[in-house]
Formats: structure tokens, C-alpha cells, sequence
């Protein structure tokens, strides 16, 4: 083997390695071990992944930066997750958006009000359609990146105010919170969306991984996390509320 044909080989391993990390290869194959790949393997592997970002990508980014994607469980980083604790399912991005996201749904259904209640036909809602975002700049394009989810759609219409009580909102508040300014409440806008929660980090932010990791943590400790009904009028957690107001 010429030396010129040997760094091409060792270039084909380390290109499909990478390729094997990225969420739109993100399968079981992709992740078990294997032999070398050769030429014709790499060659239909990258086949693979064009044909996928083709149909899965826009190449427009949400309000947050988070690019748009075209489905949702089809092979790309938007998935349906079940929410722990509620019978609910929602579609998000997968990681520490899915974590930051699951956590707050979690905490409204257990500390704001009851979703998912008989004949509630749209509790939650999470990834929509790159087609139906009017105006990418306004925070509910995220919901088409999947970093954003909306509670009760058909309730709390954008532009909209009232629809929570002093006391809702207090906890509300409480609950963003918790995500350290990392996801915001609409409500909070100038043009108020009181359904709103969005992913306000962009990618990469090492925040997000910072506060996605505190709440795993929570998750695993008895008397920690979603579930655990704080009380939201003590004075410290007030003072930490308005800070992300």
C-alpha cells in the first residue's frame, strides 16, 4: 500500500467516526463497533447522510438560532419524548433542550395545573412545521427548531394576557427559574404568549449543558426536582425568580 493510499483509508475511518457522532447518524449501527470502512462504505454513507439533511433540513435558523427541521422521528435531532409522571408525549430536541424543556412541563402539570385531564384533546404541544412559522424572528419559531413547547395551544392564543392567576404566575416564574434564564416564558415578552416556553441558549451554550446536567442530577435525588412542590413565596426563591424576569 502506497503511503498516499494508506493516509486516504485512515482519513475514510476518521471521516465516517464522525460522521457515526452527528445526531443524523445517530443509529444503532452507527454506533457499534466495526472493521475499517472501505471507499465504496464511506461513499454510501455520506450518500446516506445528503440524502437525510436534504430531507430533514431547511438551513433557516429559529428565533434562538437552532436550525429548523423539516419532521420530527425520522432519523434527525427532533424526537417525541414521553414526559415522566403525566401520560404526555411531546416532540423536542433531543439532550439537554429535551431536559430543560421535559422539566418545566413537568413542574407546570405538577405545580401550575393538572394537563392531559379526560377530553383534553391538546395539552401540550411541541415541534411544528418549518412551513407554518410566519415570521422567524418571533420565539415561537423555536417551537419548528424544537426548543420550544407551548401548554394548552388553544388557550392561551398569542398576544393574550390574564390567563393565569397571581399565583400561577408566581410559580411560573419559580419554575424559569430553575433553568437559569436558559428557557423563558412568553408571557414575559412585550408581545405576551402566555403558552410559550422557549429555549433562549443557542447551540452550544455552555449553560444549557450546565443546567441540563443540574437537573438530571435532581432527577435522580429523592426530594429534588420536578415533583418536589417547593414553596415559591419564600423570599430567597422570589428574589431568584426576579432575576430572570
Amino acid at each position: 500500500m502506497t503511503r498516499r493510499h494508506a493516509l486516504t483509508a485512515a482519513a475514510g475511518v476518521t471521516t465516517a467516526a464522525s460522521l457515526g457522532s452527528t445526531g443524523l447518524l445517530a443509529t444503532p449501527a452507527a454506533a457499534a463497533p466495526r472493521p475499517p470502512v472501505g471507499n465504496d462504505e464511506l461513499k454510501e454513507a455520506l450518500r446516506r447522510v445528503k440524502a437525510r439533511e436534504r430531507r430533514l433540513l431547511t438551513g433557516r435558523p429559529s428565533a434562538n438560532r437552532w436550525e429548523m427541521q423539516k419532521d420530527v422521528d425520522a432519523g434527525g435531532d427532533i424526537v417525541t419524548r414521553d414526559v415522566p409522571g403525566t401520560g404526555l408525549k411531546v416532540a423536542v430536541r433531543m439532550g439537554d433542550t429535551e431536559t430543560v424543556l421535559i422539566h418545566v412541563i413537568r413542574r407546570f402539570h405538577y405545580e401550575v395545573d393538572t394537563l392531559g385531564l379526560p377530553g383534553e384533546p391538546n395539552p401540550v404541544q411541541g415541534w411544528s412545521a418549518p412551513s407554518a412559522v410566519r415570521d422567524s424572528r418571533l420565539p415561537e419559531s423555536n417551537l419548528a427548531s424544537g426548543t420550544a413547547v407551548v401548554i394548552r395551544p388553544d388557550f392561551y392564543p398569542p398576544g393574550a394576557e390574564g390567563g393565569f392567576t397571581a399565583g400561577q404566575e408566581l410559580t411560573i416564574r419559580d419554575i424559569v427559574a430553575d433553568t437559569e434564564g436558559v428557557v423563558r416564558w412568553g408571557g414575559e415578552d412585550r408581545r405576551p404568549y402566555e403558552g410559550l416556553f422557549y429555549v433562549t441558549a443557542r447551540p452550544n451554550d455552555a449553560r444549557l449543558r450546565r443546567v441540563a446536567a443540574k437537573i438530571r442530577a435532581w432527577d435522580q435525588t429523592p426530594g429534588a426536582g420536578a415533583g418536589a412542590v417547593p414553596d415559591v413565596t419564600e423570599p430567597s426563591r422570589r428574589r431568584r425568580a426576579a432575576r430572570y424576569r
